[in-house]
């Protein structure tokens, strides 16, 4: 057994497990300043508020991954985007802090002041996120020793920014569509009215960062070339997309929630496969990348640690399908609301 590869992937369902499940609360937390009554901004709230925590589980148990299958690669990417991460945290803790406090008081400016918040929140950690996603595609220059030698301003480039754009707006539609699921009367039109904007700024995005892939990062593309069945995760991504307004137009959110889930599944398995066996790909100097092999723990260690994520992740699965289990359905504001 290659545990590398094993590592690999199950770094890559952890990754894929958060984006998800907290891209739909990021999306939610974009599209808040959209409702424009007290009432209707709760009934967003409580959509997300059993389950963001639970959510984001998935990002430290993928980083904690990450820094026990592939050290260097964690201290390379962590050390060099330090700034961004920072940022990205802290976009996230603010979320939290707004989602908890937003409700404390009844004084209007108290509660817009934290709506606002709640909402740059989301989309500023949309937004690093896909920067991130975009500079691992593109490369970045390391040294000899996989240190980063750039600038946090050089992280910021037009493919990186489009990148974070276009994850953005996928986790608007992501968004859109939960909570079309979780709402009813007219509260849901307004929000089934939010849909097809959202989609048609996804596919404009996407469509765009496909074609400055295309031009501009051929290695990005390298295994679509070279093993050609690769293409039916394309064409299944394509239909993934296509299935969500088929899906809405004809009244049925529970699928197109379940076609925009497949959409991001197939699009992190896209750029897995594209970027396997590269960890962190180094640019312009190729032969300093770091890989599945040469940024590895021991062998021993990644043993060890397969039997301790054989024992953690079916609990993490089960904790998480209890919660939407047990807060399955409509929302239904009550004294305990947010």
């Amino acid at each position: 057994m290659d545990l590398n590869a094993v590592w690999f992937v199950l770094i890559g369902i952890l990754f894929t497990g958060y984006a998800v499940l907290d891209g739909f609360d990021l999306g939610v937390g974009a599209l808040h300043l959209l409702a424009r009554r007290d009432k209707d901004r709760r009934v967003l709230l409580n959509a997300i508020g059993p389950v963001w925590d639970g959510n984001e589980v998935w990002l430290v148990t993928g980083g904690g991954a990450l820094f026990a299958a592939f050290p260097e690669a964690y201290a390379t990417v962590f050390s060099g985007f330090y700034i961004a991460f920072f940022l990205f945290l802290a976009a996230l803790v603010f979320r939290a802090v707004s989602i908890e406090f937003r409700s404390k008081l009844p004084w209007r400016w108290w509660r817009a002041t934290w709506d606002v918040g709640f909402c740059l929140g989301s989309l500023i950690g949309g937004l690093l996120l896909g920067v991130a996603l975009g500079n691992i595609v593109w490369g970045i220059p390391l040294n000899a020793e996989g240190v980063y030698t750039g600038r946090f301003i050089d992280l910021l480039h037009p493919y990186a920014l489009l990148a974070g754009v276009t994850s953005v707006a996928l986790f608007m539609m992501h968004g859109a569509i939960y909570l079309h699921l979780k709402t009813e009367g007219a509260l849901q039109e307004q929000i089934r009215s939010w849909i097809r904007p959202c989609i048609i700024f996804f596919v404009l995005t996407y469509s765009l960062l496909s074609l400055a892939t295309l031009l501009y990062v051929p290695r990005a593309t390298s295994a679509l070339r070279g093993q050609p069945w690769l293409f039916a995760v394309v064409v299944l991504t394509v239909l993934a997309i296509a299935n969500i307004p088929r899906e809405i137009f004809g009244d049925r959110p529970g699928r197109a929630f379940l076609s925009s889930c497949a959409t991001i599944v197939l699009l992190m398995a896209l750029f897995g496969l594209n970027m396997y066996p590269v960890l962190v790909p180094s640019e312009p100097n190729v032969a300093h990348s770091l890989d599945i092999y040469r940024a590895a723990s021991s062998q021993q260690t990644l043993g060890i640690m397969l039997i301790i994520a054989g024992i953690g992740m079916p609990l993490v699965l089960a904790y998480t399908a209890s919660i939407y289990w047990i807060f399955r359905g409509k929302v239904r504001l009550t004294e305990t609301s947010y």
